[in-house]
């Protein structure tokens, strides 16, 4: 699992795009809770994992988001994205 989540975030940081945890968490076929426990602590790296209602990572400082987290509204809200683009 930590391999196919490991390929999401990558994605995630080449594209530079917002996705919410539902659809990351559908797409690898896991909850939101279990997305959230493999991902760790709250880094830049994995910012891009945001809530579905305010588009932003859950309690994370200025410090711990990447620092082109906002560079587009864009979020990706579907688990088809990730599939079709990832093969998962």
């Amino acid at each position: 699992m930590q391999e196919k989540i490991t390929v999401v975030v990558d994605y995630l940081n080449e594209v530079k795009t917002r996705c919410t945890f539902n659809a990351a968490a559908e797409a690898l076929g896991i909850t939101p809770q279990a997305l959230k426990k493999h991902l760790g602590d709250a880094r830049p790296e994995v910012s891009w994992f945001v809530s579905p209602t305010s588009g932003e990572p859950m309690r994370y400082t200025d410090s711990e988001k990447h620092p082109e987290l906002y560079r587009t509204t864009r979020i990706i809200t579907s688990s088809k994205v990730l599939k079709r683009n990832l093969d998962l």
